[in-house]
């Protein structure tokens, strides 16, 4: 007979590398803060805190980090490499980090993507 499982933590953790982003979009943190809010917004996301900051000089980047409820949905940027990294991982079942990857992809429109997914769910003891 199979067991149920009351207690289960549910954790879902998305991570990408995008190459061949638009420069201007990877060097502009007013955008990337937005792309982060409204990401978290269509996968159902709380936001609690949102921090971000630019580099400046000729390479230029930005790291834009939101601290969800649910955990966090982070962005750093590489102008001078036209890259980015995005890590999104969530807990519980109400948010989907999959539709807030979606739309950060769709905004960037990077030319290339690798992309990995981890199940970090587990029972608590």
């Amino acid at each position: 007979m199979a067991k149920a499982y009351i207690n289960c933590v549910i954790g879902k953790h998305i991570y990408a590398n995008l190459y061949g982003c638009e420069p201007s979009l990877l060097d502009d943190e007013f955008f990337l803060r937005n792309l982060i809010i409204e990401a978290a917004k269509i996968a159902k996301m709380n936001i609690w805190d949102i921090k971000s900051w630019r580099f400046g000089g000729e390479k230029g980047g930005v790291s834009a980090i939101a601290l969800i409820l649910e955990s966090h949905i982070a962005i750093h940027t590489w102008k001078e490499f036209n890259y980015a990294t995005v890590d999104i991982f969530t807990c519980g079942e109400k948010s989907d980090p999959e539709l807030a990857f979606n739309y950060i992809v769709s905004k960037i429109n990077p030319k290339r993507i690798t992309k990995g997914f981890v199940d970090r769910s587990g029972l608590t003891l």
